[in-house]
């Protein structure tokens, strides 16, 4: 069974979905819905069941909050993805609170060569599990935000929190 948590934050609820303690989809929504259809077709058979919100991700979202820019770190998290994906995303993890990097830059973090900022883009876009796996830390390299799946008024406040904290 996959549970979904909403967290209140400045910015809407956040909705945490987890599968046997490791988060599977986060994202700043109301409807844990509009996460649990992202997901595959194997995790949305097990069936979604909202819970109250408490345990260690619930308790990371609020620690971030707070200030503790790295609680989200020590989170489990797992997505599906081609292997080069899973590196995209393991190099966003990597990426530190405070801090940004643009598409190409996440691209040779990741070992991939200069020539994969698209798919560092794309990965970024596919990512299911917001903020945990940082994409709002990504911007193009000509400047600007870029966009962000929860608008760019989301990632521009998880960039300012970031940089309050610092």
């Amino acid at each position: 069974m996959i549970t979904a948590q909403l967290v209140p934050t400045p910015v809407g609820p956040l909705a945490l979905l987890s599968r046997a303690g490791v988060l599977v989809a986060g994202g700043f929504t109301a409807d844990p819905k509009e996460m649990f259809v992202r997901l595959t077709p194997a995790l949305q058979a097990e069936g979604l069941e909202v819970v109250d919100p408490a345990g260690p991700a619930v308790e990371a979202v609020r620690a971030y909050l707070a200030g503790d820019l790295d609680a989200l770190d020590a989170i489990p998290v797992e997505q599906p993805g081609t292997p080069t994906r899973k590196q995209l995303h393991k190099a966003l993890r990597e990426v530190g609170a405070g801090t940004t990097v643009s598409y190409g830059e996440l691209a040779e973090r990741a070992g991939l060569p200069k020539t994969a900022a698209r798919a560092a883009g794309s990965a970024c876009a596919q990512n299911l599990i917001a903020p945990f796996v940082p994409c709002h830390r990504v911007l193009p390299r000509g400047g600007g935000f870029g966009g962000y799946y929860y608008g760019v008024p989301v990632k521009e406040w998880l960039l300012a929190h970031e940089a309050g904290h610092k």
